[in-house]
This record gives C-alpha cells, structure tokens and sequence, in this order.
C-alpha cells in the first residue's frame, strides 16, 4: 500500500513540475494573451457583420430584410459567439463590458487597452468587408438618431438599454447566478429584445464599437458620441445596481466568466 500511495504522490508531483498546467495558470500565462485578443477580433468581427450587415443588405435590396430580422440577428450571434469562443476571452465583444468587467474587479485594468483596440479593429474590419462586398455606404449599418428625436433623447435609449444589457451580463457572471449556455441565451435573448422596442429611437446599439466601425468606414462620425457616452454611462450604473444586488466583485465565478478560461489541463497530450 505505501508503494501505491507513493506512485500516486509521485504522478501528483509530476503534474506540478510542467507535465500538467492548471487552467488558470495558463491563462495567466503572458504567451496567451494574443489568443484572447484575437477572440475579441474575431468575435467583434462577426457581430458588426451581422449588425451592420442588417441595415447595409436592406439597402442593396430593399424589402428583403425586416427591421425585426435585423434587431435579432445580432442577439442570435451573440449567442453564438458566447458558446463557440466565451472560454478563451470571455467574449466581450464591447468596450463598455470590458470597462464593467473591470470596475467589477473581474478584469485587470492591464488588459483594458488590448481589448478596446481590437474590438474598435474588429468591427473596423467588419464595416470595411461589408462594404467591398455589398458596395453600398457602410452608414447604411451605422446607428444615428432618429428623425424627430434629439441626440439626447438617443443618448437616454442608449443608457438604459446598456443598463439593462450590462446587468444580464453581470448577473450571469456571477456565482449566485446561471451560468455558460444559460448565460449565452440570457444575454443573446436580451440583445434581441432591446433591439425589438429600443432601435426605432437609437438603433440600440448598446456598444461604441459596434457603431464606430461603420461609422470610420462610411466617414460619418455624426452624433458618435450618443454610442459612447451612452453606453459607458449605462455600464456605469449597472455597476451600480450590481453591487447593490450582489456586493462587490471580484469573486472566482465572475473573474472566470469576464476573462475566460483556456482551460488547456495537459500541456504535451500525446505524452500522458
């Protein structure tokens, strides 16, 4: 028995000296961060696709696209972004989740930057590939107030629609919540209907990269700052309401769901 019992200790060992890695040692590992960045890219790429694509593709061929289909669309691939690459970056797909991420204490403020760039760079790319492709403006798929309604008024949809979008993610995120599939349908569900009653005014956009990339490719930055300071002030405020519900942040459940989880456990599977 003590042969046996020191065999195991032994292949215990083994896996603390390199032959194992733990998923969160790494995720921490530096080498890893342009996975996670090009999750973001990639992820933020396929969303503006879907987004801009609605109102872009409804211009090329009118009537074929309904202002129903368009507002759901993007909530159906959010879902599918979550599912297919939320474990590597946590699938922000948004500058200001990242920001909530962070004041939450779920995110390191190191990484802030990277992922606001390439989420900018995703949708960027997006707005530009649409509009190669369908060869209409991409302000077409861009978000801009409503005639007859003031930037204001825009700015206002913004904020509580974000309000709202931000404390489903956050809520999910967290341990006393549901999370991973359920979360997926929980923030695509909510995406959709935002857009179902929010867009008439806004476009619910909810994300300033989601209405930059159009916006740079299309040359026409009028009214941008509703989808910035809207949903930044949005994310503000279910901060807000996420500490009154649930207390501060930074918890093992939250932290994991805002940066993901590589979660490669063998290092050298073809050795073990």
């Amino acid at each position: 028995m003590a042969e046996a019992g020191s065999g195991t200790t032994g292949r215990v060992e083994r896996w603390f000296e390199g032959e194992v890695v733990q998923p969160m040692e790494d995720f921490k590992d530096p080498k890893q961060e342009w996975r996670r960045l090009f999750s973001e890219l990639l992820g933020t790429f396929f969303l503006v696709l879907v987004a801009a694509g609605g109102g872009m593709m409804g211009q090329a061929f009118p009537n074929t696209i309904s202002r129903t289909a368009a507002v759901v669309a993007p909530g159906l691939m959010v879902l599918a972004i979550i599912l297919f690459m939320g474990k590597v970056s946590g699938a922000h797909l948004n500058p200001a989740v990242s920001l909530a991420f962070w004041l939450r204490g779920d995110f390191p403020a190191r990484r802030l930057p990277g992922y606001i760039l390439v989420q900018l760079a995703g949708a960027a790319l997006a707005a530009w590939f649409l509009q190669s492709v369908i060869h209409v403006s991409a302000t077409f798929g861009s978000n801009y107030p409503a005639t007859g309604y003031s930037s204001f008024d825009a700015f206002l949809m913004e904020a509580v629609l974000t309000l709202g979008l931000v404390s489903v993610i956050l809520g999910t995120a967290s341990g006393a919540q549901n999370l991973g599939i359920v979360g997926a349908f929980g923030v695509g569900a909510y995406i959709a209907l935002a857009g179902l009653w929010g867009s008439p005014i806004s476009g619910a956009s909810m994300n300033p990269a989601r209405t930059f990339g159009p916006n740079l490719v299309g040359a026409n930055f009028t009214d941008y700052w509703v989808y910035v300071a809207g949903p930044l002030a949005g994310a503000l405020l279910a901060v807000g309401a996420a500490f009154a519900l649930r207390g501060a942040g930074g918890g093992r459940a939250g932290s994991g769901a805002a940066q993901g989880a590589l979660d490669t456990e063998v290092a050298h599977p073809e050795e073990s």
